[in-house]
């Protein structure tokens, strides 16, 4: 009954998790690097003149790029589709490297959990370790065949 209560437990838990993953990658790349972006700090820029924009056209795409600009640092996302920037300073382009590493460490943890639902998923099946074998495998060696 304690086997079967875990099970249940492992496979709940990792339902959740497998909804929550499912809801974050609905988002794409962009959107979901746009989204880190403001919550950084960065501030959405709309180019006002036809200068800006071919420089804003210039920028590589989906890249952050370090610019330069009156002896201060700037960093720059573009997204010319829907014809703005998004501009930090150093604290903020900081912060937002935090985000990615924190969302990073997030998906792995998504990524084992459900790992460990496949494990769950396969352990009922056989019973647990060497079942049927003991604690020996069907050549005499350990049971992890």
């Amino acid at each position: 009954m304690k086997s079967s209560r875990h099970i249940l437990f492992v496979t709940a838990a990792a339902a959740c998790t497998s909804l929550l993953f499912g809801c974050a990658t609905t988002q794409t790349n962009t959107e979901n690097r746009e989204s880190m972006l403001v919550a950084s700090g960065f501030k959405v820029i709309t180019p006002k003149t036809p200068a800006q924009q071919q420089k804003l056209q210039n920028l590589p795409p989906g890249k952050v790029t370090m610019v330069q600009k009156n002896g201060k640092t700037y960093y720059i996302f573009p997204d010319p589709a829907h014809n703005q920037a998004y501009v930090g300073g150093p604290k903020q382009y900081r912060h937002y490297q935090e985000l990615r590493t924190t969302n990073k460490l997030a998906q792995e943890n998504v990524e084992t959990a459900e790992m460990y639902q496949d494990a769950a998923m396969q352990w009922s099946v056989w019973g647990g370790w060497g079942a049927g074998f003991g604690a020996f495998g069907p050549m005499g060696g350990p049971g992890l065949y």
